[in-house]
């Protein structure tokens, strides 16, 4: 996605010196000094801009728009059965509390998550993502959002051909 925001921001990613550090340490090596940047999820890069460590100079999400980011998945058959629908009503009240709750109550919420982030930077950090448009009022996957995506994984190589949406995307059980 990191390649994929840089291209759309007409930025050459081939002219940036990317290193691929596993999850658990890009904090720890950014903090010791390894690498002038870093691209994170909120609250990780929020937290170092609040700790005096770096700033936050850019949003992948504002670069690339909404797309089908944090998707669940499921089998079509799993999809039929009470479970997914059981499933379904309590996500989308969760989406629907997610955007109807002020950001304070949600990091209250959330902070046992999240036990090395200030509450404060995870008020922030949560507060920006429901302006984003980062949780959406309706829990399908639209076309503009698959389409988008499959832009994201075909720049980066990860996919040989477009996928059509009716292929990949089925209708969640109803409410």
């Amino acid at each position: 996605m990191f390649k994929f925001a840089c291209h759309r921001q007409d930025l050459d990613f081939t002219a940036i010196k990317a290193r691929d550090i596993p999850s658990g340490h890009m904090d720890a090596a950014f903090r010791k000094g390894d690498g002038d940047y870093i691209h994170q999820q909120g609250p990780a890069p929020q937290q170092l801009e609040h700790d005096g460590v770096g700033h936050v100079v850019a949003s992948v999400g504002e670069a690339i728009g909404p797309c089908a980011f944090s998707s669940p998945a499921a089998t079509r058959d799993w999809l039929k059965t009470d479970a997914a629908r059981r499933f379904m009503r309590a996500y989308r009240k969760a989406r629907a509390w997610l955007l109807d709750t002020p950001a304070r109550r949600v990091a209250e919420a959330e902070t046992s998550f999240f036990p090395k982030i200030d509450r404060a930077v995870l008020t922030a950090t949560i507060a920006y993502y429901q302006k984003l448009g980062c949780w959406t009022p309706h829990v399908e996957i639209t076309r503009p959002a698959f389409e988008t995506t499959l832009d994201v994984f075909q720049h980066a190589g990860l996919i040989t051909k477009r996928h059509r949406y009716e292929d990949v995307i089925v209708p969640p059980p109803a409410a």
